[in-house]
């Protein structure tokens, strides 16, 4: 019994890894933060038709999309339009930091909005998109 002690031990944190990733997730507080600023329920459907939508920001030439940087497929990294920056994958199934800290959630919520669509997104918008993601 003794020499299975280890391999149990590692099959049990292995296992438990993933419960432990998830934790860290902070998609459902964000989203109750934007229900209470008035959003309602969230859809990931909504939030992928506004993450591929065109927009046109105000004084620009041309439209953007959230996958104008972040490409189509966002378990690979993105590289932004015009710095040229690379972005790391959206998908939390390959990036287990993306949602983990609200800091950083709102930082980018907040630049990537106002670049994108040439204002703030709503509460209603960020919960939808993030429903979204999360499922990624």
């Amino acid at each position: 019994m003794k020499r299975y002690a280890g391999t149990i031990a590692m099959a049990a944190m292995i296992l438990t890894m993933p419960l432990a990733q998830a934790a860290d997730n902070l998609v459902p507080q964000m989203q109750a933060q934007y229900q209470s600023e008035g959003a309602g329920d969230f859809s990931a459907e909504r939030g992928q038709q506004f993450w591929r939508q065109k927009h046109q920001a105000e004084k620009e030439p041309f439209t953007r999309s959230c996958e104008s940087c972040h490409g189509t497929d966002l378990r690979q990294p993105g590289e932004h339009q015009r710095t040229g920056k690379v972005i790391e994958a959206m998908a939390p199934s390959v990036n287990a930091e993306r949602f983990t800290d609200a800091k950083k959630i709102k930082k980018w919520f907040r630049r990537n909005c106002k670049w994108t669509i040439g204002r703030e997104c709503t509460p209603q918008e960020k919960g939808d998109v993030l429903a979204w993601l999360n499922t990624l």
